[in-house]
């Protein structure tokens, strides 16, 4: 299996150096390259194009909000994991806005966070507990009043708030991967939501879990 590849980005030396030497005695984790802010993040990643980028959030000369929108401009293959030590609701609510795959703090343990890093390079988001409640609430806000889906839509969607991949799931369902997509694309539509975070999020706010 492939390693996955990773930047670090974070404005302060010692902790940038810290993660990247700790990710990178992971198993299936390869650290390609580090940077200290924003705009160097963003012209290391295209350089580099590695499969997932951990940003830190405050950053000078531009800090992680605006280089993940610039990623997702310029890299849009790229995940994006915000990783800091802010909990603060409007960064929260941003990352997820922006598109990020993950918004986690950085008291999380090396393997935790190797986890976190491999599964947003299968396309599932992970959320640090303490950030969870804020994004449910910023979902919710979000969130049309017309809810109706079927009852295999329902199903799906339960499955996809587990986790599970879409392989995962056309087993559990016996359907084809790409019903799946099919079904997951109607609900994203239906919800008025834009991902497979917001409807993680959604599912659990709505108690489908």
């Amino acid at each position: 299996m492939t390693d996955v590849r990773v930047l670090v980005v974070d404005d302060q030396r010692l902790i940038r150096e810290s993660i990247a030497s700790l990710l990178d005695i992971q198993d299936g984790i390869a650290v390609v390259g580090t940077a200290g802010d924003g705009r160097e993040a963003v012209d290391q990643a295209v350089s580099l194009t590695p499969d997932v980028v951990l940003m830190d959030v405050r950053m000078p000369v531009m800090d992680g909000i605006d280089a993940l929108a610039a990623l997702r401009v310029r890299l849009p293959s790229c995940r994006v994991v915000m990783l800091t030590t802010f909990d603060d609701e409007d960064y929260v609510v941003r990352a997820l806005q922006g598109g990020a795959s993950g918004y986690l703090l950085k008291d999380r343990p090396a393997r935790e966070l190797a986890a976190a890093v491999r599964l947003a390079h299968d396309g599932i988001a992970q959320f640090d507990p303490a950030a969870t409640t804020r994004l449910a609430n910023a979902v919710r806000t979000q969130t049309p009043g017309d809810h109706s889906l079927t009852q295999r839509e329902i199903d799906v969607l339960r499955l996809v708030a587990a986790g599970r991949t879409n392989r995962e799931i056309g087993r559990r369902l016996h359907l084809a991967e790409g019903t799946v997509k099919n079904h997951i694309s109607r609900v994203l539509t239906r919800l008025g939501l834009r991902d497979r975070t917001q409807a993680v999020l959604y599912a659990r706010d709505h108690g489908l879990l």
